[in-house]
């Protein structure tokens, strides 16, 4: 075999250069199912980021030293849309059959043309990687302020119609019910860790940093579709299962709404309870919002003094003014029983009975500490807003 020089080689491979992509084509169109379910627009982009491919080899073979950018720049014939739709495992293929294409039809040639393919094949391959990279962490950056643009519009309730759109840009695959998580970040803020977690829980995460805060809002993954299914683990449950996410201090998790769009009245109670969270001494971690009703509403907490008077003394004194008179005396007499039933002229046992009907109707019970200071923050809290309960514990 005559040994070409470099010139005569380079001559050959421009003439032949149409030739390998239209051979090229056809062994994408036989060998890869996904080539040919491509609607043609997208088949012709294909079809150009081979042949760019193709003769950027030729220019690279001609001074491979001063043109070290033409491999990645193949990738400029492509449409934006393209990157979106063809994955990097189906570019790398793409490559390979290019690459066994071109091989195929030199392989008679000398040794010098081979390496170069070769050498080429590694660069293309690099670029491909670095220009999905690249794509990647820019989709990232953006999804990142998206979410925290999210999370704020979540926490200030201010909605817009726009809203609902940039939730489903994010992938938000929550269900129904919705709960708020604030803690303190950590100072290494591991994203992903909380991400798997939260997906480990059958659940889905907004995360958004405020400062020193840490914000997360969780959904369940799953629809409750099926009555007869596993009743789902409470976010108080899952809320403990994503703590170790947290830097220290307090974390507090907000009552639970019915969706994602009433999600920032959970997030209100989760910041203002996290305010005021190191006035309970013992506060455990998470705690829930609505179990620092008293200090939210000592500390002028609007949302925690319409709690406690709309889902303690109102249902209450309209349930019954025995149950609400032996609440106040049972507290006033700090938890006595046998006072509260001298006091009511009734049998301790009548007491005991009314307590329990307490708890029935409202669902805290009177004889724990921590339930009582709710208690009684709300009987103080419903009879300064009732004007009319100073006349009839008369």
């Amino acid at each position: 075999m005559v040994q070409k020089t470099k010139e005569q080689t380079l001559a050959w491979l421009r003439t032949i250069s149409g030739e390998l992509a239209t051979a090229t084509l056809k062994r994408l169109e036989d060998t890869l199912p996904w080539y040919g379910d491509m609607p043609p627009g997208r088949r012709s982009a294909v079809g150009l980021v081979a042949q760019a491919g193709i003769t950027s080899f030729i220019s690279w073979f001609e001074d491979p030293k001063s043109t070290p950018w033409i491999a990645a720049d193949v990738f400029g014939a492509a449409p934006r849309e393209l990157l979106r739709s063809v994955s990097l495992t189906q570019t790398l293929q793409l490559i390979r059959l290019t690459v066994e294409v071109v091989e195929h039809r030199i392989k008679n040639d000398d040794d010098v043309l081979r390496e170069g393919i070769l050498l080429y094949s590694r660069e293309i391959a690099f670029a491909a990687a670095d220009v999905y990279a690249r794509a990647a962490e820019a989709r990232g950056l953006w999804d990142a302020r998206l979410e925290a643009l999210v999370v704020d519009s979540i926490l200030s309730g201010e909605y817009d119609n726009e809203l609902p759109s940039r939730i489903a840009a994010l992938g938000w695959n929550g269900h129904g019910e919705v709960c708020v998580l604030v803690g303190t970040a950590p100072k290494m803020l591991d994203v992903d860790q909380l991400r798997r977690t939260a997906r480990h829980l059958d659940a889905d995460v907004l995360i958004g940093v405020q400062g020193s805060r840490l914000v997360l809002v969780i959904g369940r993954a799953s629809p409750r579709t099926d009555p007869d299914a596993v009743t789902p683990m409470p976010f108080l449950e899952i809320a403990k299962q994503l703590e170790p996410g947290f830097g220290p201090g307090h974390l507090v998790l907000g009552h639970e709404v019915p969706t994602l769009v009433d999600a920032s009245k959970s997030a209100k109670a989760a910041l203002a309870g996290f305010a005021v969270a190191r006035s309970w001494r013992n506060a455990p971690r998470p705690t829930l919002a609505d179990d620092l009703l008293p200090e939210r509403a000592f500390a002028g907490d609007p949302l925690a003094r319409s709690t406690l008077i709309n889902k303690i003394y109102r249902p209450l004194q309209a349930h019954s003014t025995d149950l609400l008179a032996t609440l106040w005396c049972y507290l006033d007499n700090g938890r006595s029983l046998e006072a509260t039933a001298r006091e009511l002229f009734v049998h301790p046992n009548t007491v005991r009975y009314r307590l329990k009907r307490v708890s029935d109707v409202i669902g805290w019970d009177a004889t724990g500490a921590r339930e009582a200071l709710i208690l009684q923050s709300a009987l103080i809290v419903g009879s300064i807003a009732d004007p009319d309960s100073a006349k009839r514990a008369r």
